[in-house]
């Protein structure tokens, strides 16, 4: 059986590309080149179906949620902080799993960071 190797991309939709695209990168790090192309670090890559009813995504018209991993939770949500980022108050210590919190992106968006155990 032909198996995936893994996330080829994420797409999302966005009224100002450029301006999201700009966010992304000033605020998150994500560094990628004119095409979007990122070069990730290996780890983890969790894919897990939610309930269709979940609120943990943020707006209920929001199906899908993005989740990065990072090095140090603590860190990023202050640099998300300092940049004026809407950051949820919340962090979620899952024993074995990690750290979690979240950012919603200019557009909306419900981003999670996750911090490996």
């Amino acid at each position: 059986m032909e198996r995936v190797l893994g996330i080829g991309g994420y797409f999302i939709r966005a009224t100002d590309p450029a301006a999201l695209g700009a966010w992304y990168r000033d605020c998150l790090g994500l560094d990628t080149d004119e095409h979007g192309l990122w070069h990730q670090e290996p780890g983890p890559t969790v894919f897990a179906p939610f309930e269709a009813g979940t609120e943990y995504f943020g707006s209920a018209t929001q199906q899908t949620m993005l989740n990065f991993r990072v090095r140090d939770l603590d860190a990023m949500l202050a640099q998300l902080r300092a940049r004026g980022a809407d950051v949820a108050d919340d962090v979620q210590d899952m024993a074995g799993v990690g750290r979690f919190g979240w950012v919603t992106d200019p557009e909306g968006h419900r981003i999670e960071l996750w911090q490996p155990a």
